[in-house]
């Protein structure tokens, strides 16, 4: 069971990672330091894209962007941050 607590610290993790990066690559290109032209910048956007989109679409038909500002991802890295505390105080029950 100890495995099974490990895999799924792992997976929050990598959700994380991917979800900051998307962040931070969406400023970049919003500042025209990136360029959706060049062929590497737009797979990785359309790759992280893709693969976040799901969860933020189900954030976003319940808290709808306000004045611009998208607030899925923050609410989305929340939820990660409150899965990984759940997980460490029960994590008893994986021993």
């Amino acid at each position: 069971m100890t495995s099974l607590y490990q895999i799924l610290m792992l997976i929050l993790d990598v959700v994380q990672f991917v979800i900051l990066a998307h962040v931070i690559m969406s400023w970049l290109i919003n500042f025209q330091v990136l360029n959706l032209r060049q062929p590497l910048v737009a797979q990785i956007w359309d790759g992280l894209t893709r693969m976040l989109e799901p969860m933020y679409s189900q954030v976003r038909r319940i808290v709808p962007a306000a004045s611009g500002i998208d607030f899925a991802p923050l609410i989305v890295l929340l939820a990660v941050f409150v899965l990984r505390i759940v997980l460490q105080n029960n994590a008893a029950a994986f021993y």
